[in-house]
């Protein structure tokens, strides 16, 4: 009997550090969701992805293009009067009622915390004048960002066929919207108090990794029965800050744990590496094993040494695969024979970094200084040595 007690008691242990485990050990996470990514936001680098560019429904994470509409468009101490459409919308409500009067500030609250679908009608109708009206705001938002693989026609995500988005489009629009003090402090709120009619109304985030994961700061959950679970998660630890995308999840467990495995993922197998500096070194190294080799022709004594830059002025910082780092090559190609004149910034060859076939850095090798041909002049002095000599 205390055999078999130890055995479970063994077992129990193992089931709950074993998926921690696999996100640690793993080289690709396996989720459930049908749809993911994960990106660095300082480069857009897609650090993981799966079908991250197909369209598909995406509930309501949605509202992450609400509020970044209606923060760009309205004041937070705006008030809104509830209409009786708003009031009526179903799903995940915020509890509005037809007359109420809320806040701009208080009803975004009630959006992103709680995602009341009757908060966003709510708005929609505040800023756009109607849901149509809004969701050509939405449309021409998109437009602007470049997501071309986006559409919308609801504040609120409920599902329509003419309404998607991507995963990878989704998170390019999250780090966005992050970028705006009012959205990114609403998002990163476990819970509030918000006032209707003058009245306070508790409220929480309905985001599972807040406050729960390291490094998470929001942003966005969603479900409906065509989208499934979705989640979109920003974390940031250390220098590495990443967006995750999780869509099509089975159920609200999964679209957790998977967010978890590729959040984990990403920063178990990424570190940021300065490419320029790895460039700048390798060139510097070939140049001194290389310069002395070029052919320039019939050059002009007017000439100051020869010398080649890449003259990169800005660092290329990337994140890369820990595996990868010792693995990345430096491919240069410059063009020997030289034929003058040339300017200062003349292009004469390239200088690549790649990992694998992945390029993943690229500059021009140019010429430092002005490159004369020898002139008339130069060739009647030498003329007149040849004939002193002889």
């Amino acid at each position: 009997m205390l055999k078999k007690f130890i055995l479970c008691s063994f077992i129990s242990v193992l089931l709950v550090f074993i998926p921690f485990y696999c996100v640690l050990a793993e080289d690709t996470p396996v989720i459930n969701s049908r749809f993911a990514i994960v990106i660095d936001r300082k480069t857009h680098s897609i650090l993981y992805g799966k079908d991250e560019f197909n369209k598909v429904k995406m509930a309501s994470t949605t509202k992450i293009m609400t509020a970044t509409v209606v923060l760009e468009h309205c004041n937070l101490n705006e008030t809104i009067t509830v209409s009786k459409k708003a009031s009526n919308t179903g799903g995940s409500r915020l509890g509005i009622k037809e007359g109420d009067k809320i806040s701009v500030n208080d009803m975004l609250y009630g959006l992103m915390l709680c995602s009341g679908n009757d908060a966003a009608v709510a708005l929609a109708e505040h800023v756009g004048g109607s849901i149509d009206g809004f969701a050509n705001m939405m449309n021409q938002k998109a437009h602007e960002l470049g997501l071309n693989n986006s559409h919308f026609v609801t504040p609120h995500g409920l599902d329509k066929d003419d309404h998607y988005t991507t995963a990878y489009e989704l998170a390019i629009l999250t780090d966005y919207a992050l970028k705006n003090e009012n959205f990114s402090r609403i998002v990163n709120t476990k819970s509030t108090t918000i006032n209707i009619n003058g009245s306070p109304k508790n409220i929480n985030n309905t985001n599972e990794l807040l406050g729960n994961l390291d490094g998470v700061y929001g942003v966005k959950t969603g479900f409906t029965n065509g989208a499934n679970r979705c989640l979109v998660a920003a974390c940031k630890r250390g220098d590495l800050d990443v967006i995750s995308v999780v869509l099509g999840a089975d159920t609200k467990s999964f679209r957790g744990t998977d967010s978890i495995k590729i959040i984990e993922y990403a920063f178990n197998n990424f570190k940021y590496v300065n490419i320029s500096d790895i460039a700048n070194k390798e060139f510097d190294n070939w140049k001194k094993e290389n310069l002395n080799s070029f052919n320039i022709y019939k050059p002009s004594k007017k000439n100051s040494s020869f010398d080649l830059n890449i003259n990169d002025e800005k660092d290329v910082i990337l994140p890369i695969k820990t595996s990868d780092i010792e693995n990345l090559n430096v491919n240069i190609n410059c063009e020997k024979n030289i034929v003058p004149p040339l300017k200062t910034g003349s292009i004469l060859g390239k200088i690549s970094v790649f990992s694998g076939t992945n390029e993943l850095y690229f500059h021009d090798i140019m010429l430092s200084s002005d490159l004369y041909k020898k002139d008339f002049f130069e060739y009647f002095v030498d003329l007149l040595k040849k004939l002193k000599t002889t």
